[in-house]
């Protein structure tokens, strides 16, 4: 059986025996290096080209965050895991901008941590439920703001014209709907063009439709 490689690296010598003695434990997993700060990390990588490095987001010096970002830059075949006591949806975003394959809780169970180390070395994504949660909730929140903006620019009368053109409805019909000529519905069409930043008909009704403009009122 081939073993997951790992590096262990953890500025506290009883975390860093702690956790050899955890996974050590676990027939498929074979601990080639440990590290006590993020440049020892790089030579360590560099030397046995673990399958999976476990980073602790502190560390002296240079952070575990820096750590991940240039494992994954030099040494792209090596994983990476944070492993952090730190709750933070900030520190979580970094870590996944940096490259880490998993992010987890060091207050979480034993478990949670073997199966992101195993999901890593699958090229998979592993996040602890709490931290998932709160990122969707997040997103959530990031998404609705997102499109009470997407209309901030328009005046209330080219709203009602971009409501109607994302229902499909002609210039024609437009006008008659709100006692508009035709010229002006044109002409109304024309500047919420330029103020979405947008080139035509069919790019209007669709950025009309995910930014849900039936709910603006």
């Amino acid at each position: 059986m081939n073993r997951i490689r790992l590096l262990i690296v953890d500025d506290h010598e009883v975390v860093r025996l702690g956790l050899r003695t955890l996974l050590s434990g676990e027939a498929d997993f074979q601990i080639v290096a440990e590290a006590g700060t993020a440049e020892e990390a790089l030579v360590q990588v560099a030397h046995h080209h673990p399958d999976v490095a476990i980073l602790d987001i502190q560390l002296p010096g240079r952070s575990g965050l820096d750590a991940c970002r240039d494992i994954r830059k030099q040494f792209p075949q090596t994983r990476v895991v944070i492993l952090t006591s730190h709750v933070s949806d900030s520190f979580t975003e970094q870590a996944l901008r940096a490259g880490a394959s998993g992010y987890v809780l060091k207050q979480v169970g034993n478990e949670e941590l073997m199966r992101a180390i195993r999901a890593a070395h699958q090229g998979e994504m592993a996040i602890d439920p709490k931290t998932t949660s709160r990122m969707v909730a997040r997103l959530s929140e990031l998404q609705k703001l997102s499109e009470e903006n997407a209309f901030r620019d328009l005046s209330p009368r080219e709203l009602d014209v971009l409501r109607l053109v994302a229902r499909g409805e002609s210039n024609k019909e437009i006008g008659k709907a709100l006692n508009l000529s035709e010229i002006t519905v044109r002409n109304y069409i024309s500047t919420i063009l330029e103020k979405l930043h947008l080139r035509n008909r069919i790019e209007l009704a669709t950025y009309a439709v995910q930014n849900r403009i039936e709910e603006h009122t």
